[in-house]
């Protein structure tokens, strides 16, 4: 393993920029130093939006990065990530050794040599509904084959199929719709050398037109086993690459839609999709944004380019309506192309003025005779006791479909024990999954990588900050005394009764009050001022949330408060009401929520935070909650 800090450095006396000469050069504002000690390496960097600092994220897993002080660490399943986008093993090794104030440690060496010359050997195809895995090697073929794990899995126990195949190795993609303009400062000369890594790290690593004569090996796996296999291979140190060719794929129709006009993504939006099409084919992989930053919208561009069959699969029915609003949203998209199976929501199909009087699966044959979008929830799709009718018919319409792209939001829920199933069960070519937080208390974050794919890219939080993409946080927290014949009942009190009384605290609940008064006054003095204002003018105004996973507290304040709230228990048609009033009632400033909100509510009105109760026990419920 290999560490790496990136410091911030500033010039004290003068304050301007250091004019120490690296590398031949006398300015270094555009990439970084990287200084060693022994397995562990710093970068020095003059300026935190700095260019080269991109390419070595790209190679590097991120641990901490506050402001000045960004730590990073080479792992193998960083490599396998900053292989998938395009970067060689030797462009690795000599961006590492350009930027390093000493000698790379051997060991580094033959460590970035093994993870990456090994990446790409092996594919994972789907064709017409069953998994191969295919190879141009036949050393690595017989190595797998031999592998007493993978064989279980081998659907059919024969020597593997031998195919020569005429292959195109050209395909003509549209940049000018995945371009970020990144502008270098004036009067800034990068080297030659070191542009030329520039270019092939954030080129699309398009080859030119090849024909060639290749000879295919490939064995077919059962579909149940997708996951063992996955895993497998990685520990033989031969990770499957998944990629689609969505451009040449004849067999599954197109969807038919693009982004609206007055759709326009932002720099790090497009700088995502060119990681994921940056070879015109659909790389399978995870993309971290934080909280607010767009990351529906990233996946909506995803699925109009990629133009296929797409699943789209939420945490809750709250999530599935508001995916559904934001296709309606970005994209030309049209309501017969949008199914929801839901609980509650199971779209009928269009077709003719009895559309409602259509059977279920009559409906179901229509809509796979066409390709649609289709957005359903992780426990609808995994969940594997007895279903009604309608939900078994539209599961074996989900299980029978080819779909293109496979759409997980809040992907860091996969993991899990009964939410991995969904992989096994669906088809799909492309996997993309979006996330805020790819962090688990549990150590199964890493499982991704063989259920998912690389993490494709990541932005940086304080980065999008400083741009004005998402809110600065001011945080605050007010201690509340008990009195004291209320804290003499709490130190007699069981631990369980403790930790309800201080929820309960009536200072806590004297000052929760308070607040949220204070702000609401705030709306009322706006309102005063503005009395002809239009309705869009309450945009700017102050919306309150309140968290508290304590459910009887969060009860207990709300009807005292006289404030709409809602939890786990609060039936689906209930939550959306609530939540269209807070976002478009100016009347309907407070909400109180529990931790059912902590992922996939979309709520960006909201800009004050105030928390009664929290468990404590995670690291992403505060960062989700704070974004």
């Amino acid at each position: 393993m290999c560490f790496f800090r990136c410091l911030g450095l500033y010039n004290w006396f003068t304050g301007g920029s250091c004019l120490t000469s690296v590398m031949g050069c006398s300015r270094w504002t555009y990439f970084p130093r990287i200084v060693q000690s022994g397995v562990q390496a710093r970068a020095r960097l003059l300026d935190c939006h700095i260019r080269g600092l991109s390419r070595l994220i790209s190679m590097f897993q991120p641990v901490c990065r506050p402001e000045h002080i960004h730590e990073y660490q080479l792992t193998a399943y960083s490599l396998y990530a900053a292989v998938s986008v395009g970067l060689q093993t030797n462009d690795i090794i000599e961006y590492l050794e350009r930027l390093s104030k000493s000698a790379l440690p051997r060991g580094i060496v033959e460590f970035i040599k093994m993870c990456t010359l090994s990446y790409g050997k092996v594919k994972l195809v789907l064709k017409h509904n069953r998994y191969f895995v295919e190879s141009r090697h036949s050393d690595v073929i017989q190595k797998l084959l031999k592998d007493k794990v993978i064989q279980s899995c081998i659907l059919e126990e024969e020597k593997p199929v031998e195919e020569t195949q005429t292959q195109i190795e050209k395909i003509n993609f549209p940049q000018e719709q995945m371009k970020e303009e990144e502008k270098k400062p004036e009067g800034e000369d990068v080297p030659e050398d070191i542009g030329e890594l520039y270019g092939k790290m954030d080129g699309d690593d398009e080859e030119d037109a090849e024909i060639r004569s290749l000879q295919l090996l490939t064995f077919e796996i059962k579909q149940e086993s997708i996951e063992t296999v996955q895993k497998r291979c990685i520990e033989l140190e031969y990770p499957l690459l998944a990629e689609y060719d969505f451009r040449n794929d004849t067999m599954n129709p197109n969807l038919g839609i693009d982004l609206k006009p007055s759709t326009t993504l932002r720099p790090y939006q497009e700088k995502s999709l060119r990681k994921m099409f940056g070879n015109s084919r659909a790389r399978s992989g995870v993309i971290v944004l934080p909280c607010g930053a767009g990351k529906t919208l990233v996946g909506v561009t995803a699925v109009t380019t990629v133009n296929k069959r797409c699943l789209c699969l939420a945490n809750s029915n709250v999530s599935v309506e508001q995916w559904r609003a934001q296709f309606k949203l970005w994209s030309t998209i049209t309501d017969k192309q949008i199914v929801r199976f839901t609980r509650e929501a199971k779209d009928t199909v269009p077709h003719g003025p009895d559309a409602s009087k259509v059977p279920f699966l009559l409906q179901l044959s229509i809509i796979s005779l066409r390709p649609v979008v289709c957005i359903s929830t992780y426990s609808m799709v995994a969940y594997a006791g007895k279903r009604t009718y309608a939900a078994e018919e539209a599961m074996k319409f989900i299980e029978s479909q080819e779909w293109g792209l496979l759409l997980l939001d809040e992907v860091h829920t996969i993991p899990a024990k009964m939410f991995r199933r969904v992989l096994t069960i669906v088809q799909a070519h492309c996997k993309l999954g979006l996330t805020a937080t790819l962090v688990r208390e549990d150590d199964k974050i890493t499982d991704l990588n063989f259920l998912i794919g690389p993490k494709i890219y990541e932005a940086n939080w304080m980065e999008l900050q400083k741009a004005g993409h998402i809110a600065k946080v001011q945080c605050a927290e007010v201690w509340c005394p008990m009195t004291s014949e209320f804290y003499a009942y709490y130190l007699r009190a069981q631990i369980a009764r403790r930790l309800l009384l201080a929820v309960m605290n009536p200072n806590k609940f004297r000052i929760c009050q308070f607040l949220i008064k204070f702000h609401e006054r705030r709306n009322d003095k706006a309102r005063c001022s503005h009395l002809f204002a239009p309705l869009s003018y309450f945009q700017y105004f102050i919306f309150i949330i309140v968290f508290s996973d304590n459910v009887f507290a969060l009860k207990k304040y709300a009807i005292e408060m006289n404030k709409p709230f809602l939890y786990g228990e609060t039936s689906q048609n209930e939550r959306m009401k609530i939540l269209q009033n807070f976002q478009y009632n100016p009347r309907v400033n407070t909400i109180f929520v529990s931790k059912v909100a902590d992922t996939s509510f979309d709520l960006p009105e909201a800009n004050v935070l105030i928390q009664v109760s929290a468990h404590g026990g995670s690291r992403r419920q505060p960062k989700n909650r704070k974004q």
